[in-house]
């Protein structure tokens, strides 16, 4: 279930009133819409753990770029999203995080129709800053895609 208006997504206050990890867990159970970007982009919520999150989705024709591939903005959505909701899983109640900086390394080129994995997993979580790293692989060829890295700032609510 993917939230279709602004008014669908959860408050501040509802975000504060729970840990990360309950969040995350409650958008995986669907009593919290998901974020309308995996709708547009093409991917959902597969798996929620404390300190890992992992994202799976397909990119079609919608996702390439001039040439016809897969637009590097998929990759690094895509990437962006497991990384920083895998730092929110280790956010205290009252809490919340945004991404200050994210790179992405694409090792070979997807091919459309691929269904990839794409699993999170956080290497630090402190007071004011979360750091996680990443790989997106093919659910069935296993074959590595992209890696990525990210500093998200944790910030008082």
């Amino acid at each position: 279930m993917f939230a279709n208006t602004i008014e669908d997504l959860p408050n501040k206050d509802t975000v504060l009133s729970m840990s990360g990890l309950e969040f995350m867990q409650a958008i995986l159970n669907q009593s919290i819409p998901s974020p309308p970007i995996g709708q547009t982009i093409g991917y959902d919520l597969h798996a929620v753990e404390d300190g890992m999150v992992e994202f799976r989705g397909t990119p079609e024709f919608n996702s390439t770029n001039p040439m016809g591939t897969v637009h590097g903005g998929w990759y690094g959505t895509l990437l962006d999203s497991c990384m920083a909701c895998a730092v929110m899983t280790k956010v205290s109640k009252g809490s919340w995080y945004t991404t200050l900086e994210f790179k992405v390394n694409i090792t070979r080129n997807l091919p459309l129709g691929t269904l990839v994995s794409a699993r999170g997993v956080v290497q630090h979580a402190g007071r004011t800053t979360g750091i996680a790293t990443s790989e997106l692989r093919g659910v069935n060829d296993g074959k590595l895609y992209a890696t990525g890295s990210t500093t998200c700032i944790i910030l008082a609510g």
